[in-house]
Protein backbone atom coordinates (compact mmCIF):
# COMPACT_ATOMS: atom_id res chain seq x y z
CA UNK A 1 0.00 0.00 0.00
CA UNK A 2 1.15 3.34 -0.64
CA UNK A 3 2.90 5.11 1.96
CA UNK A 4 1.82 7.68 1.61
CA UNK A 5 -1.57 7.12 1.89
CA UNK A 6 -1.23 5.19 5.32
CA UNK A 7 1.84 7.89 6.81
CA UNK A 8 -0.34 10.63 5.30
CA UNK A 9 -3.52 11.06 4.14
CA UNK A 10 -5.55 8.09 6.24
CA UNK A 11 -4.59 9.75 9.85
CA UNK A 12 -5.39 12.88 8.13
CA UNK A 13 -9.27 11.84 6.95
CA UNK A 14 -9.58 10.46 10.17
CA UNK A 15 -8.48 13.54 11.79
CA UNK A 16 -11.21 15.61 10.48
CA UNK A 17 -13.73 13.04 10.74
CA UNK A 18 -13.36 13.06 14.17
CA UNK A 19 -13.51 16.37 14.40
CA UNK A 20 -16.95 16.94 12.74
CA UNK A 21 -18.35 14.55 15.13
CA UNK A 22 -16.94 16.54 18.20
CA UNK A 23 -18.73 19.77 16.68
CA UNK A 24 -21.75 18.00 16.60
CA UNK A 25 -20.87 17.17 20.66
CA UNK A 26 -21.93 18.79 23.94
CA UNK A 27 -21.07 17.44 27.05
CA UNK A 28 -25.02 16.77 27.77
CA UNK A 29 -24.46 14.14 25.28
CA UNK A 30 -22.27 12.56 27.78
CA UNK A 31 -24.34 12.99 30.79
CA UNK A 32 -27.48 11.22 29.21
CA UNK A 33 -25.73 7.42 30.52
CA UNK A 34 -26.75 8.82 34.22
CA UNK A 35 -30.09 10.40 32.83
CA UNK A 36 -30.72 7.57 30.63
CA UNK A 37 -28.42 4.26 32.21
CA UNK A 38 -30.56 1.48 30.33
CA UNK A 39 -30.54 2.67 26.37
CA UNK A 40 -27.05 3.00 27.04
CA UNK A 41 -25.97 0.38 28.58
CA UNK A 42 -27.36 -2.02 26.50
CA UNK A 43 -26.52 -0.06 23.33
CA UNK A 44 -22.93 -0.60 24.31
CA UNK A 45 -22.63 -4.04 25.35
CA UNK A 46 -24.22 -4.42 21.59
CA UNK A 47 -21.45 -2.44 20.19
CA UNK A 48 -18.52 -3.19 22.39
CA UNK A 49 -18.98 -6.92 23.12
CA UNK A 50 -21.49 -8.18 20.88
CA UNK A 51 -19.87 -6.71 17.61
CA UNK A 52 -16.51 -7.90 17.80
CA UNK A 53 -17.46 -11.15 18.94
CA UNK A 54 -19.58 -11.76 16.00
CA UNK A 55 -16.70 -10.08 13.77
CA UNK A 56 -14.28 -13.29 15.76
CA UNK A 57 -16.90 -15.51 15.06
CA UNK A 58 -17.41 -14.68 11.35
CA UNK A 59 -13.91 -14.69 10.08
CA UNK A 60 -13.32 -18.13 12.12
CA UNK A 61 -16.48 -19.08 9.91
CA UNK A 62 -15.22 -18.09 6.55
CA UNK A 63 -11.82 -19.12 7.49
CA UNK A 64 -10.31 -15.99 6.37
CA UNK A 65 -6.63 -15.44 6.22
CA UNK A 66 -4.47 -14.01 8.99
CA UNK A 67 -4.68 -10.96 8.17
CA UNK A 68 -7.64 -10.25 7.15
CA UNK A 69 -9.26 -11.99 10.32
CA UNK A 70 -7.31 -9.82 12.54
CA UNK A 71 -8.96 -7.17 10.49
CA UNK A 72 -12.54 -8.39 10.27
CA UNK A 73 -12.30 -8.18 14.42
CA UNK A 74 -10.83 -4.73 13.81
CA UNK A 75 -14.13 -3.94 12.16
CA UNK A 76 -16.19 -5.21 14.44
CA UNK A 77 -14.34 -3.45 17.38
CA UNK A 78 -15.09 -0.22 15.49
CA UNK A 79 -17.07 2.83 17.13
CA UNK A 80 -20.40 4.17 15.65
CA UNK A 81 -19.87 6.55 12.68
CA UNK A 82 -21.29 9.92 11.97
CA UNK A 83 -23.78 9.00 9.34
CA UNK A 84 -25.30 6.12 11.94
CA UNK A 85 -26.79 9.75 13.67
CA UNK A 86 -28.22 10.86 10.24
CA UNK A 87 -29.50 7.82 9.02
CA UNK A 88 -31.23 6.98 12.76
CA UNK A 89 -32.71 10.24 12.36
CA UNK A 90 -34.16 9.52 8.92
CA UNK A 91 -35.38 6.07 10.52
CA UNK A 92 -37.12 7.66 13.56
CA UNK A 93 -35.18 6.34 16.09
CA UNK A 94 -33.81 8.03 18.97
CA UNK A 95 -31.02 9.93 17.84
CA UNK A 96 -30.10 11.82 20.74
CA UNK A 97 -29.41 7.71 22.17
CA UNK A 98 -27.29 7.57 19.13
CA UNK A 99 -25.11 10.26 19.49
CA UNK A 100 -24.65 9.44 22.93
CA UNK A 101 -23.59 5.85 21.65
CA UNK A 102 -20.99 7.28 19.27
CA UNK A 103 -19.67 9.60 21.00
CA UNK A 104 -18.99 7.18 24.26
CA UNK A 105 -17.95 4.33 21.73
CA UNK A 106 -15.59 6.61 19.71
CA UNK A 107 -14.05 7.98 23.22
CA UNK A 108 -13.72 3.78 24.38
CA UNK A 109 -11.46 3.30 21.19
CA UNK A 110 -8.53 4.61 22.21
CA UNK A 111 -8.35 1.79 24.71
CA UNK A 112 -11.03 -0.86 23.38
CA UNK A 113 -9.37 -1.03 19.90
CA UNK A 114 -5.57 -1.67 20.24
CA UNK A 115 -7.15 -4.03 22.74
CA UNK A 116 -8.87 -5.80 20.47
CA UNK A 117 -6.32 -5.51 18.21
CA UNK A 118 -3.56 -7.25 20.39
CA UNK A 119 -5.74 -9.84 21.13
CA UNK A 120 -7.21 -10.88 17.20
CA UNK A 121 -3.56 -11.11 16.79
CA UNK A 122 -2.43 -13.23 19.05
CA UNK A 123 -5.33 -15.40 18.09
CA UNK A 124 -4.93 -15.22 14.43
CA UNK A 125 -1.32 -14.78 13.73
CA UNK A 126 0.25 -17.66 14.92
CA UNK A 127 4.05 -19.17 14.14
CA UNK A 128 5.87 -16.89 11.42
CA UNK A 129 3.08 -14.69 11.09
CA UNK A 130 2.82 -13.39 14.70
CA UNK A 131 3.04 -10.19 15.43
CA UNK A 132 4.83 -8.35 17.96
CA UNK A 133 2.71 -5.22 18.84
CA UNK A 134 3.58 -1.78 20.04
CA UNK A 135 0.88 -1.52 22.29
CA UNK A 136 1.63 1.71 23.65
CA UNK A 137 2.48 3.19 20.45
CA UNK A 138 -0.35 2.02 18.81
CA UNK A 139 -2.70 3.54 21.75
CA UNK A 140 -0.83 6.93 21.68
CA UNK A 141 -1.72 6.86 17.91
CA UNK A 142 -5.21 6.12 18.48
CA UNK A 143 -5.39 8.75 21.17
CA UNK A 144 -3.75 11.69 18.30
CA UNK A 145 -5.80 10.66 15.69
CA UNK A 146 -9.01 9.96 17.32
CA UNK A 147 -9.80 11.71 21.34
CA UNK A 148 -7.85 14.62 20.11
CA UNK A 149 -9.70 15.90 17.25
CA UNK A 150 -12.48 14.85 19.00
CA UNK A 151 -11.78 17.10 21.87
CA UNK A 152 -11.23 20.11 19.65
CA UNK A 153 -14.24 19.57 17.93
CA UNK A 154 -16.17 20.09 20.88
CA UNK A 155 -14.14 22.74 22.21
CA UNK A 156 -15.08 24.41 19.13
CA UNK A 157 -18.77 24.20 19.64
CA UNK A 158 -18.55 24.90 23.45
CA UNK A 159 -16.83 28.06 22.60
CA UNK A 160 -18.28 28.61 19.56
CA UNK A 161 -21.87 27.22 19.54
CA UNK A 162 -23.31 29.37 16.68
CA UNK A 163 -20.71 29.21 13.99
CA UNK A 164 -20.61 25.60 15.03
CA UNK A 165 -24.44 24.98 14.12
CA UNK A 166 -24.15 27.34 10.94
CA UNK A 167 -21.06 25.14 9.84
CA UNK A 168 -21.64 21.75 11.10
CA UNK A 169 -23.19 20.52 7.67
CA UNK A 170 -20.58 21.57 5.99
CA UNK A 171 -18.15 19.88 8.26
CA UNK A 172 -19.93 16.72 7.90
CA UNK A 173 -20.30 16.96 4.06
CA UNK A 174 -16.21 17.40 4.18
CA UNK A 175 -15.52 14.39 6.35
CA UNK A 176 -18.29 12.58 3.70
CA UNK A 177 -15.64 13.02 1.43
CA UNK A 178 -12.94 12.55 2.69
CA UNK A 179 -14.61 9.13 3.89
CA UNK A 180 -15.34 8.40 -0.06
CA UNK A 181 -11.89 9.22 -0.75
CA UNK A 182 -10.67 7.19 1.51
CA UNK A 183 -12.39 4.04 1.34
CA UNK A 184 -11.38 4.24 -2.91
CA UNK A 185 -8.16 5.05 -1.88
CA UNK A 186 -7.71 1.84 0.13
CA UNK A 187 -9.54 -0.62 -2.57
CA UNK A 188 -7.31 0.52 -5.07
CA UNK A 189 -3.91 0.27 -3.36
CA UNK A 190 -5.18 -3.30 -2.28
CA UNK A 191 -6.95 -3.71 -5.48
CA UNK A 192 -5.09 -7.07 -6.16
CA UNK A 193 -5.42 -8.75 -2.10
CA UNK A 194 -9.02 -7.57 -2.58
CA UNK A 195 -9.17 -9.94 -6.27
CA UNK A 196 -8.04 -12.58 -4.77
CA UNK A 197 -10.27 -12.26 -1.66
CA UNK A 198 -13.21 -10.57 -2.50
CA UNK A 199 -15.93 -13.50 -2.65
CA UNK A 200 -15.18 -14.24 1.01
CA UNK A 201 -14.79 -11.34 2.53
CA UNK A 202 -17.61 -9.66 0.56
CA UNK A 203 -19.80 -12.48 2.09
CA UNK A 204 -17.84 -12.28 5.58
CA UNK A 205 -18.41 -8.26 5.68
CA UNK A 206 -22.38 -8.14 4.51
CA UNK A 207 -23.14 -11.09 6.64
CA UNK A 208 -21.43 -8.69 9.89
CA UNK A 209 -23.63 -5.95 8.94
CA UNK A 210 -26.49 -7.69 8.34
CA UNK A 211 -26.21 -10.11 11.37
CA UNK A 212 -25.19 -7.12 13.67
CA UNK A 213 -28.16 -4.76 12.84
CA UNK A 214 -30.17 -7.70 13.14
CA UNK A 215 -28.84 -9.10 16.62
CA UNK A 216 -28.65 -6.12 18.10
CA UNK A 217 -32.25 -4.91 17.39
CA UNK A 218 -33.52 -8.34 18.57
CA UNK A 219 -31.53 -8.19 21.73
CA UNK A 220 -32.43 -4.61 22.46
CA UNK A 221 -36.09 -4.72 22.14
CA UNK A 222 -35.95 -8.53 24.48
CA UNK A 223 -34.01 -6.54 26.77
CA UNK A 224 -37.16 -4.10 27.44
CA UNK A 225 -36.32 -0.73 24.91
CA UNK A 226 -38.87 0.13 22.76
CA UNK A 227 -38.85 0.37 18.76
CA UNK A 228 -36.78 3.88 17.98
CA UNK A 229 -34.22 3.04 21.25
CA UNK A 230 -34.05 -0.93 19.49
CA UNK A 231 -33.30 1.40 16.13
CA UNK A 232 -30.99 3.23 16.72
CA UNK A 233 -28.86 1.08 18.70
CA UNK A 234 -29.32 -1.22 15.53
CA UNK A 235 -28.23 1.56 12.80
CA UNK A 236 -25.17 1.98 15.67
CA UNK A 237 -24.07 -1.85 15.09
CA UNK A 238 -24.99 -1.58 11.21
CA UNK A 239 -22.60 1.81 10.47
CA UNK A 240 -19.24 1.32 11.91
CA UNK A 241 -16.27 4.26 12.15
CA UNK A 242 -14.19 2.08 9.28
CA UNK A 243 -11.80 5.05 8.83
CA UNK A 244 -10.59 4.01 12.15
CA UNK A 245 -10.63 0.54 11.67
CA UNK A 246 -8.57 0.98 8.59
CA UNK A 247 -6.44 3.49 10.39
CA UNK A 248 -5.44 0.93 13.22
CA UNK A 249 -5.14 -1.80 10.88
CA UNK A 250 -2.94 -0.23 8.81
CA UNK A 251 0.02 0.69 11.27
CA UNK A 252 0.33 -2.94 11.27
CA UNK A 253 -0.44 -4.50 8.28
CA UNK A 254 -1.80 -2.77 4.54
CA UNK A 255 -3.92 -5.97 4.14
CA UNK A 256 -5.52 -5.37 6.89
CA UNK A 257 -7.33 -2.42 5.79
CA UNK A 258 -9.33 -4.79 3.55
CA UNK A 259 -12.74 -5.62 5.75
CA UNK A 260 -12.99 -2.20 6.66
CA UNK A 261 -12.71 -0.83 3.31
CA UNK A 262 -15.02 -2.98 1.88
CA UNK A 263 -17.07 -2.67 4.80
CA UNK A 264 -17.44 0.67 3.75
CA UNK A 265 -18.70 0.42 0.19
CA UNK A 266 -22.02 -1.93 1.82
CA UNK A 267 -22.76 -0.27 4.89
CA UNK A 268 -25.16 2.37 3.74
CA UNK A 269 -26.74 0.06 1.31
CA UNK A 270 -27.89 -2.11 4.09
CA UNK A 271 -27.94 0.30 7.22
CA UNK A 272 -30.06 2.66 4.18
CA UNK A 273 -33.17 0.09 3.84
CA UNK A 274 -32.76 -0.84 7.03
CA UNK A 275 -33.66 3.12 7.94
CA UNK A 276 -36.21 3.26 5.19
CA UNK A 277 -37.93 0.53 6.47
CA UNK A 278 -37.92 1.29 9.98
CA UNK A 279 -39.04 5.09 9.09
CA UNK A 280 -42.32 3.51 8.25
CA UNK A 281 -42.24 1.46 11.34
CA UNK A 282 -41.67 3.92 13.99
CA UNK A 283 -44.38 6.20 12.09
CA UNK A 284 -47.29 3.65 13.18
CA UNK A 285 -48.22 4.17 17.13
CA UNK A 286 -47.15 1.61 19.49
Amino acid sequence: MNSVFITLFLPISLFIIMFSLGMALTVADFRRVVLFPRGITIGLLNLLLISPLLAFTLAVVFKLPPELAVGMVLLGASPGGTTANMLTHLARGDTALSITMTAISSVAAVVMTPLILSLASAHFMTGALALQLDMSGIVVKVLIITLIPLSLGMLVRAQAEAWSLRNEPLAKKIAMVFFVLVVAAALWSERTHIGDNIAVVGFAVVSLNVLAMTISYVLSTVAGLNGRQATAVSIELGVHNTTLAMAVGAMVSPTMVIPAAVYGVFMFFTAGAFARWMHQRNAVPA
